[in-house]
C-alpha cells in the first residue's frame, strides 16, 4: 500500500517525533516501504535579516543539522528499514510538500501539539497547511 513515507521532524522538538516516529516506523516494516527523514532550515524571512549572518552560516546550519540528523537516524532507526536523510530549507509547511512532490511520497506521517492561536488549536499551524495543500495522504499523530 505505501512504498514511501515521509517522515518531518524538527530534531530541537521531541513532540515532533516521539509518536509520529513509532508510527512511521511500523508502517515502513508492514508494508516495506522505504522512511524519508526530512528536517527543514527555516530562512530569515526577508533579505535584509540574512544580510546580518556571514555567508556561510547557512551552510555551516545545514552541515549541523545534517550531522544531527544522522545521529538521530542512527539512534532511532532500526538497521532493517530503508531510510534518507533530507535536509531543506525554507517555510517548514513549503519545505515538507517540496521534497513529497519531489520524492513522490505515497504518505506523510508527522505530529501535531498545540498552538496558542485558536486556529491553530487542533493541529499546528504546519500541521494544518500540510493537510490543507498536500495532495498526497497525511497521517496526523497526537
Amino acid at each position: 500500500m505505501y512504498n514511501k513515507i515521509l517522515l518531518p521532524v524538527d530534531l530541537n522538538h521531541k513532540q515532533s517525533w516521539d509518536k509520529a516516529l513509532p508510527t512511521a516506523l511500523n508502517l515502513c516494516q508492514t508494508y516495506q516501504a522505504s522512511l524519508h527523514i526530512v528536517t527543514v532550515v527555516p530562512d530569515f524571512g526577508m533579505p535584509l535579516v540574512g544580510g546580518f549572518f556571514p555567508r556561510e552560516y547557512a551552510d555551516q546550519a545545514k552541515k549541523t543539522i545534517s550531522d544531527g540528523l544522522k545521529a538521530f537516524v542512527a539512534e532511532h532507526v532500526p538497521k532493517g528499514v530503508k531510510v534518507q536523510r533530507i535536509v531543506a530549507d525554507g517555510k517548514a509547511y513549503e519545505a515538507i510538500l517540496r521534497v513529497a512532490r519531489k520524492l513522490d511520497v505515497d504518505l506523510i506521517v508527522m505530529a501535531s501539539h498545540k498552538r496558542k492561536r485558536l486556529e491553530d488549536y487542533l493541529l499546528g499551524t504546519n500541521a494544518l497547511r500540510v493537510v490543507q495543500q498536500s495532495k498526497r495522504s497525511v497521517m496526523i499523530i497526537r
